[in-house]
């Protein structure tokens, strides 16, 4: 498989939140530059596992179940991708949120 090529370059990623590890993030985001519409945090995988979870909200369960649509950064990473998502990362184990206008998620 070729390297993906990410909307944002290397260059591009700021510092915008402190370190809380990394989290899953699919392609619609991080490729294909579409803001995250549904997020939710689940019991962490692995030592530097934040539990975020982050999609579009278009996916559907057969583009979720290929793994080459999903891939693990850095939370900051994705917070650059959409800095609307930095209010709620403080949420616990179990949060699942959806977007419900440009800055605003409600709880599901």
């Amino acid at each position: 498989m070729s390297e993906k090529k990410l909307k944002l370059s290397k260059d591009e990623i700021r510092k915008l939140i402190e370190p809380i590890g990394s989290g899953f993030a699919s392609d619609k985001i991080t490729i294909v530059g579409l803001p995250v519409g549904y997020m939710y945090r689940e019991e962490p995988e692995f030592e530097e596992d934040s539990g975020w979870r982050f999609f579009s909200g278009t996916e559907d369960q057969e583009y979720v179940d290929n793994p080459d649509n999903i891939m693990i950064y850095d939370v900051n990473t994705i917070a650059n991708y959409d800095p609307a998502i930095i209010a709620y990362l403080h949420l616990k184990v179990d949060s699942e949120l959806e977007r419900v206008n440009d800055d605003t998620f409600k709880m599901r």
